[in-house]
């Protein structure tokens, strides 16, 4: 069975709001690194639109830095799934499913292949709560924001999630890499 794992980068106060983080070089290293394990992105689609079409101008333009390049490359080449009701069309290798997302996840993660990289904060919850998520991967940056989307809401968890850390890895940025095994 495959392995399905989650990846964020968060505030020292739990908000994964993208628009207030800034990068480094380092991270987009890091990132592109753990997708090479990686041959499926599971989104729901305010994560969609938010990485699509900016990532994919950038790998078809390399207008970015050079990590920022490499980043986009790897991201646009591997095949996307994207939980929406309202999304008409989307980029060629990406395919829009409607509803179930637990149950769809839980088909495309018994089929032959690398890892599934899910990157929806909306679902989570329900994921969670199903079982689905085997890794956890979060970076978390040294800044408090005070305001923006949670990682979780309060009480979108019916019960607690244990985890294992397994490793942690310190950017010169600051930023702390976290990764958790489901126990």
């Amino acid at each position: 069975m495959r392995t399905v794992t989650f990846g964020m980068n968060i505030s020292i106060d739990g908000y994964c709001d993208h628009t207030i983080f800034d990068p480094t070089e380092e991270l987009y290293d890091y990132f592109t690194g753990m997708m090479d394990d990686v041959d499926l992105l599971f989104y729901g689609r305010v994560m969609y639109e938010l990485m699509f079409p900016y990532w994919a101008d950038v790998a078809k333009s390399k207008s970015g830095t050079a990590g920022e390049n490499r980043f986009a490359e790897r991201l646009t080449a591997i095949d996307k799934v994207v939980i929406s009701r309202s999304l008409d069309s989307v980029d060629e290798n990406t395919r829009i499913i409607r509803n179930n997302p637990a149950e769809e996840l839980l088909k495309l993660k018994q089929q032959p292949g690398k890892k599934i990289s899910l990157d929806s904060v909306s679902l989570l919850p329900e994921l969670i709560a199903a079982g689905l998520i085997d890794e956890f991967h979060l970076v978390v940056h040294p800044i408090i924001v005070g305001k923006g989307r949670p990682l979780l809401d309060a009480g979108s968890l019916q019960e607690k999630l244990k985890l294992k850390l397994v490793d942690t890895m310190v950017f010169k940025s600051g930023c702390v890499a976290h990764h958790y095994l489901k126990q």
